[in-house]
């Protein structure tokens, strides 16, 4: 199950952070700053999956911006996490092709400026932790949905 997904810039800043268990504010930030310190710090010569304080963490690396995925076993595994670290990688190469998709070339920019749009794309991706939908033009509907639609409404108090 996933519990976390984070995108932070080289600098280390958190851009979108999700969590999918109730986290209190000063452990999430405790952890952020760990985590992000720990994958910032590995080279590119090194295994993109890292195990910490009980999380399997899976990051991946786009041009300026890192998507970190973690990960905590399931009810039905016990104490051991069966999550498939190849499985998340593909998860996070498919949520960069959306986003590539959706904004043309995804920058930190584009997630900055528009947050709430991505919250919406990762939501259709995501839910309670589990990833419920992977095809890109069933993603990004909805979203284009919103835009005709918000659009529209701006158009009719011109």
């Amino acid at each position: 199950m996933i519990s976390f997904i984070l995108m932070v810039n080289k600098q280390g800043q958190t851009r979108y952070s999700s969590y999918y268990e109730w986290i209190s504010m000063e452990e999430r930030t405790a952890l952020e700053s760990e985590i992000i310190r720990k994958c910032l710090s590995r080279s590119e010569l090194q295994c993109s999956f890292l195990e910490y304080r009980g999380y399997k963490v899976i990051y991946r690396r786009y041009a300026s911006l890192f998507f970190i995925v973690g990960t905590k076993p399931d009810i039905g595994c016990g104490d051991e996490n069966c999550e498939n670290e190849m499985g998340m990688l593909e998860f996070i190469h498919t949520l960069v092709e959306t986003m590539d998709k959706w904004a043309g070339s995804i920058c930190e920019l584009d997630i900055m400026y528009q947050l709430e749009d991505v919250h919406f794309l990762v939501d259709e991706m995501v839910q309670n932790g589990y990833i419920i939908e992977t095809n890109k033009t069933n993603i990004l509907r909805p979203i284009a949905l919103m835009e005709r639609e918000s659009a529209k409404a701006d158009s009719m108090f011109r």
